[in-house]
């Protein structure tokens, strides 16, 4: 077994397919826990200073635009508005903008599980990449749909792992951001801010 660490300077993120509409779909999180995961997993890109690749499918349908606020984070990003294609992967425009950042390790999330990520997971997987599945930034119908995708994709080669996991990986040590990455956790971890007052009191 060899342990295959994301890295900071080799990771890159994709945001698949996070539309209004098809948030209606997710069904396995509640809408706040989701979506906090969701907006967790940017923060983590930008904390990082990670390239993101934005790409939505047949917006001008009942998928919907993406959500504004995942987006707005990202106004720099490659943005593929993807005329039909359903696996991200056939649309040469969202592959180009991955290749040309030169990274290897993608970290993938989107709605839902077991189409709009496990398709292109599986063609990057199939084309050499590493593939960091987001789980809980990626919603679908049930449990057992999600299950059944996350066991597709393991299978496959993809490692799965929540947006907390992915940051803890990514800084690596305490050191090297000590405010960054406490913000990073206070601001989506209402846990952890209790953790954190705790802390103040007690000094």
């Amino acid at each position: 077994m060899t342990y295959k660490r994301l890295d900071k300077d080799k990771a890159i993120v994709l945001f698949v397919d996070h539309q209004a509409g098809l948030c209606s779909l997710v069904q396995d999180f509640g809408p706040d826990e989701f979506q906090n995961n969701v907006y967790a997993l940017a923060d983590t890109a930008k904390l990082f200073k990670l390239p993101v690749v934005l790409t939505t499918s047949f917006e001008n349908g009942p998928n919907g635009p993406m959500l504004t606020q995942l987006r707005s984070a990202f106004p720099n990003a490659p943005y593929i508005a993807r005329p039909g294609q359903i696996n991200a992967w056939d649309n040469e425009d969202f592959v180009a903008a991955i290749k040309k950042t030169g990274r290897k390790q993608l970290i993938i999330a989107g709605i839902v599980t077991e189409v709009c990520v496990a398709f292109p997971a599986l063609s990057a997987l199939e084309a050499g990449y590493e593939v960091f599945v987001a789980t809980d930034a990626c919603g679908t119908f049930s449990e057992a749909a999600r299950y059944a995708a996350w066991d597709r994709m393991s299978q496959a080669g993809a490692q799965l792992m929540n947006w907390f996991c992915i940051s803890g990986e990514l800084q690596r040590d305490w050191r090297n951001d000590v405010p960054g990455y406490a913000a990073l956790l206070i601001n989506h971890l209402p846990r952890y801010q209790h953790l954190q007052i705790s802390f103040d009191t007690k000094r």
